[in-house]
């Protein structure tokens, strides 16, 4: 756990870089510390281990003041990633991987195995690569590599200043999604610096929104958007955080979890009749196994002429999963031209149906003009 105790920092022209900071980031979470630049964002993470040392208040390391660390250690402890990745030219990607293992004595063979064990977990063939020299990567591998390098002695707590902001868009959500991956997996505590709302959105499991060197709220993402505290916090997340709020919803947050179906052996006949009798326009298919086989449609049973399911069952259509978030489930419904998408689980199973009006009903009961709502999870 990370302990900031009324933490400033104050510079000898009396530049207050940041000013009276408390916040606590609990072991496995990933905070990201947000704000426009000179809020002191970089500044609060640097002081974590003592790149910049405090002017006022403390810092606790499980529970230890970081003054009291030997500053070395404390560094060799912590990971530390940066946007221009700043990797050895000089050295081979195994070697730049493997710095801080051998400053913490650790073996040839045994550094050798992490950087091995580390571009696997990176994605990066550990046989291509790592005998390769820095300008023999792209971008996105440099990036790779230096998370790699971060992670290098298995450290407990990694600082991450911007790490993916000199990559392409592309590149760099393809990044963002493989390391959300690896977190879920590693379960370190992360102190991550953006200027970027929704990188912070999709990263963060709280975010700290500093202004002017002062902690203006500190909160999960859905929170931030759902209950902005003041109109700085408006502005910055945009007047889209509906949409914003999207990303942090899934399927299952809005999906009706029991929709009426049909078998896909049924009689079109008993079909025509459920349809009237329910009084609805479409019913969704499925097999014995309850896997989702298609959409059948009252206006296509139309005509006498229609004898079996086969001839009306319209099968090429859109899905979405229980944890597509919902800003994708409205993309579909707006590719697919459609009202509603079938939710479906492992093996095509059907688990529900998502409708455009229970996806807005979600929404306005989440957001609200003045701040207000219900919180959600993502």
């Amino acid at each position: 756990m990370i302990k900031l105790e009324n933490v400033s920092k104050i510079y000898p022209d009396g530049t207050e870089a940041v000013r009276d900071i408390s916040l606590q980031i609990q072991e496995g979470e990933l905070c990201v510390l947000l704000g426009p630049s000179g809020c002191g964002k970089t500044t609060t993470m640097k002081m974590i281990n003592r790149l910049i040392p405090i002017t006022e208040g403390k810092i606790y390391i499980d529970g230890t003041d970081n003054q009291e660390l030997d500053e070395n250690e404390l560094r060799r402890d912590i990971g530390y990633a940066i946007q221009e990745i700043g990797l050895f030219p000089h050295m081979t990607v195994a070697e730049n991987i493997a710095t801080v293992p051998h400053l913490k004595g650790w073996t040839k063979k045994e550094a050798r195995n992490r950087a091995d064990e580390l571009l696997e977990l990176m994605g990066m063939d550990p046989a291509e690569h790592m005998d390769k020299y820095p300008v023999e990567l792209s971008g996105g591998q440099r990036q790779r590599v230096g998370v790699a390098r971060s992670l290098g002695a298995n450290p407990p707590i990694m600082l991450m200043d911007e790490p993916f902001g000199a990559i392409d868009p592309i590149t760099r959500d393809s990044l963002q999604d493989e390391f959300l991956k690896i977190q879920a997996e590693i379960q370190k505590t992360i102190v991550f610096v953006t200027h970027d709302i929704n990188e912070a959105i999709k990263m963060g499991t709280k975010i700290a929104l500093l202004k002017d060197g002062e902690l203006i709220q500190y909160s999960p993402p859905a929170e931030l958007l759902a209950q902005p505290k003041n109109q700085f916090v408006r502005d910055f997340v945009g007047a889209d955080r509906t949409l914003k709020s999207m990303r942090l919803m899934r399927a299952r947050d809005a999906m009706k979890s029991s929709p009426k179906t049909v078998s896909v052996d049924s009689d079109i006949g008993e079909v025509r009749e459920e349809m009237e009798s329910s009084d609805v326009d479409y019913l969704i298919v499925t097999d014995d196994s309850g896997r989702f086989q298609g959409w059948i449609r009252a206006a296509d049973l139309d005509g006498e002429s229609v004898d079996s399911m086969e001839e009306v069952l319209s099968r090429d259509v859109g899905s979405v999963g229980r944890e597509t978030a919902l800003s994708d489930a409205l993309s579909v419904m707006l590719e697919e031209d459609v009202a509603n998408i079938p939710v479906l689980g492992n093996d095509n199973v059907l688990e529900g149906i998502l409708t455009f009006n229970d996806l807005q009903q979600v929404i306005g009961e989440t957001y609200t003009e003045e701040g207000g709502g219900r919180q959600v999870t993502g």
